[in-house]
């Protein structure tokens, strides 16, 4: 396998350069534009490159301007170059078929019982994540790299250190069942989760990269996304500094301000990020969507053009304050603000949080991401009315597994006990006890406001899995005998109960994913009350040529977002200081 540096990628990658390739850091910060500008750039540079995505709300598809499924597919106009998708749903499928044939096939009760703990929701996590090991393990042979386009950070961090998890699992255990199936039928299985942890710790065969912004706070998410991976034996990384600006307007305030933030930012690099080594892209007046332009990324920038002043925002498009308002209409209810990575969740959910609090309400904050930004951005004790929260998945699983062991295992014998605890120490355990945590926090919302903060797309996407699963199986156990019940999906189908927030960036690529996660709450019978379109320079005026630029293109974005994707649109203007603490979070609804 060639590990020269095609010249497009030395000033940004390392040489020598491994065959796996793993692109991963905070929502929104261009992981999967750099990951195909590079896998590009391999491929033009007569590579063998096959492009995976490991995120479930993958936008793969619209970047590469072609239709990506389970099987890698051949890149039109990028000779060389192949992509896929892992389809957690497909993988699950494919997953059960597989478990299932290593049974005996006129045994067909012991068929049927595996199939049920197949069926669980995280059994599709767990299909996912084998097809990743495969591709570590032998399945992308004939491939020069193997570039992964991963999920935000914190599902990344828990797909990576799921080959550990379940090798660890399963080493001596043959005994019992768990959604990967029968452990004695697993042997198999664990050699791949052995092979795929001993090429994700080779520094000579795996590289992460991380991706980051001048920003403190994806900053602060690349080192400790760094200090994670340490721990998993993850040692050979790279730091890639995305969206650089430097302003070329003196008197231009936002640009200036643009700049500024972003040299002290990185002036301020934490002390993790210290000893990588690192590299820099230039912010760009075009959104990275097709060949030209993933080419372009790789290639020294062109002056921005001069262009006049930019038309203002529709009327239609009103402050988050309104939203505020809309929203403080009921005495109670879910407000859940949901989202692809990095848009601003966060900031979004704890802002309308605290106006409901000034409204007179009484609000529970709370938050699905396993990254946790909520006490980042509150920066403070929360004022009277508002209590914050967290869903922690290691504590909800072990209080999960405690509630398990003391209801189910009661009357085991001590044997019988330690089987069960063996079962419940599976790493999937982690997916059903957030589960639970989820259906508590929305039940509460009868009592007053509760704000959830959710994780990005993908990992909220898998919890709506579970979430429609729980519900079938209520449905099926209970309908027929008459008995009354309300699950957290008929909750979230209840508009009287539940206000789905979609929060975007004026760009296409999160537009075109919040159009999509509105597609699949659609096909749940789910309907989002409102769009935000948050950090929008079109609501800022500035004036350096590169952001009026952006700007033009700001605006194709919000005729999409009116156009018919959303029945209100509410916008937050791009600033020069994050909106962190309580105050700055309360002039934003001001």
């Amino acid at each position: 396998m060639p590990t020269d540096l095609p010249s497009s990628l030395r000033p940004l990658l390392p040489h020598p350069l491994p065959r796996f390739l793993f692109f991963t850091g905070k929502g929104g910060v261009g992981k999967t534009s750099v990951a195909c500008a590079t896998a590009l750039a391999l491929a033009d540079a007569g590579r063998r490159v096959l492009l995976v995505s490991t995120d479930p709300a993958s936008n793969l598809d619209e970047m590469l301007g072609l239709r990506l499924g389970a099987r890698a597919v051949a890149v039109a106009g990028a000779p060389g170059l192949q992509a896929m998708n892992i389809d957690p749903d497909a993988s699950a499928e494919a997953y059960r078929h597989r478990v299932v044939a290593q049974l005996p096939a006129d045994d067909l009760a012991q068929q049927a019982q595996v199939r049920e703990q197949l069926s669980g929701a995280c059994t599709t996590e767990i299909a996912a994540f084998d097809d990743f090991v495969g591709l570590l393990a032998g399945d992308a042979e004939g491939f020069d790299h193997v570039v992964f386009d991963t999920a935000p950070t914190g599902h990344t961090l828990r797909l990576l250190s799921l080959p550990k998890a379940w090798a660890g699992f399963l080493s001596g255990n043959d005994r019992g069942a768990s959604c990967l199936g029968p452990h004695s039928g697993l042997k198999m299985q664990e050699s791949r989760f052995r092979q795929g942890l001993q090429a994700l710790a080779d520094p000579a065969q795996t590289l992460i990269v991380l991706v980051t912004r001048p920003d403190a706070a994806a900053l602060r998410e690349a080192a400790r996304t760094h200090d994670e991976l340490l721990q998993l034996g993850l040692t050979r990384q790279h730091l890639v500094v995305n969206a650089v600006f430097r302003a070329t307007v003196a008197d231009d305030p936002v640009a200036q301000a643009w700049q500024a933030l972003g040299e002290r930012a990185l002036a301020q690099l934490p002390e993790g990020l210290r000893g990588l080594s690192q590299a820099q892209l230039p912010l760009r007046a075009f959104d990275m969507v097709g060949l030209p332009a993933l080419r372009a990324l790789l290639q020294p920038p062109d002056d921005a053009p001069l262009l006049g002043e930019p038309p203002p925002l529709p009327p239609e498009v009103q402050n988050l304050a309104a939203l505020a308002d809309a929203l403080a209409e009921q005495d109670h209810g879910l407000v859940m603000v949901m989202g692809k990575g990095g848009v601003g969740k966060t900031t979004v959910a704890a802002a309308l949080a605290l106006a409901l609090v000034a409204r007179g309400k009484t609000v529970h904050l709370s938050t699905t991401d396993p990254a946790a930004h909520l006490t980042a951005t509150l920066a403070g004790d929360a004022p009277e009315g508002l209590t914050v929260s967290r869903i922690d998945p290691a504590a909800e699983t072990e209080r999960y597994i405690a509630r398990a062991m003391a209801a189910r295992g009661a009357e085991l014998d001590e044997a019988g006990r330690a089987l069960l605890l063996e079962d419940l120490r599976s790493p999937c355990t982690e997916e059903v006890a957030v589960f639970h945590a989820f259906s508590r926090t929305v039940n509460s919302a009868r009592r007053g406001f509760v704000v959830l903060d959710t994780a990005p797309t993908g990992h909220t996407l898998l919890l709506m899995d579970a979430t429609g699963a729980y519900h079938r199986q209520m449905a099926q156990s209970l309908a027929g005998a008459g008995t009354h019940f309300v699950t957290p999906l008929m909750h979230l189908q209840d508009p009287a109960y539940t206000r789905i927030l979609l929060v975007t960036l004026p760009e296409t690529t999160p537009v075109s994913e919040a159009a999509a996660l509105q597609d699949d709450l659609r096909r749940a019978r789910i309907e989002p009350f409102a769009w935000v379109v948050n950090r929008s320079l079109a609501a800022a005026g500035p004036r350096d040529p590169l952001l009026r630029a952006r700007v033009r293109g700001e605006q194709a974005q919000f005729a999409r977002v009116l156009g018919g994707l959303a029945q209100r649109c509410h916008v937050l203007p791009w600033q020069a200081e994050p909106p962190v603490g309580v105050a700055a979070l309360q002039a934003l609804t001001a």
